[in-house]
């Protein structure tokens, strides 16, 4: 189980008791939380293998992961449970993940000092072996998977939309919405130019 997933010792051992239930229907575990104070919260990500996670989906999760927590008991005082997706500016917790969004920007948090800095941004370029690879402004890095203490996508234009062209393609959203959308992006790439007068 990477530390991605489940971080603190109780979230492994929710990890433990929810990924079978999970995988039974069909998901995949992304992340799992235990958030103290004054209510208790355990939060879940959960995706398809293929992506594409929707409320009805979450909605079936909380109610078979909840009777499974309700018999396991690993949470003594009251909790609430939230389902999720992992959004578009997703965590990358998987090694998996790291490859899935090649090409993708993300910001990236190690565990130790890697040549005087802990935070990279930068494209994702796949991985070597038991690596990540990052394209960060010297060149392309590897930083070992067990390393990484903290990983997300960067929300950007180009994965917005891309992201919504495969919702669009699975059947998720359609042309009118895709074509609404596209439009909003790109008036914002727009309004971000330089004014450019004639000389």
């Amino acid at each position: 189980m990477s530390d991605l997933i489940a971080k603190a010792s109780i979230d492994r051992r929710l990890a433990e008791i929810i990924t079978p239930v999970i995988e039974g229907m069909g998901y995949e575990l992304v992340r799992v939380r235990y958030m103290g104070g004054k209510t208790p919260t355990v939060q879940i990500m959960a995706d398809r293998p293929e992506g594409g996670i929707e409320v009805d989906d979450c909605g079936d999760i909380s109610t078979a992961v909840s009777a499974h927590l309700d018999v396991e008991d690993p949470i003594e005082e009251a909790y609430t449970l939230e389902v999720s997706s992992p959004g578009i500016d997703r965590p990358l917790t998987r090694l998996k993940d790291f490859e899935a969004w090649e090409g993708y920007v993300a910001k990236v948090e190690t565990d130790e000092m890697i040549d005087g800095r802990r935070r990279f941004k930068g494209t994702l370029a796949g991985t070597e072996g038991g690596e990540v690879l990052i394209e960060i402004e010297e060149g392309t890095i590897g930083l070992r998977f067990d390393w990484i203490s903290d990983a997300k996508l960067v929300l950007t234009d180009d994965l917005i939309r891309d992201v919504l062209k495969s919702r669009k393609n699975a059947g998720e959203i359609d042309e009118a919405q895709f074509d609404e959308i596209e439009t909003i992006i790109d008036s914002e790439d727009d309004a971000r130019l330089p004014d450019q007068k004639d000389h």
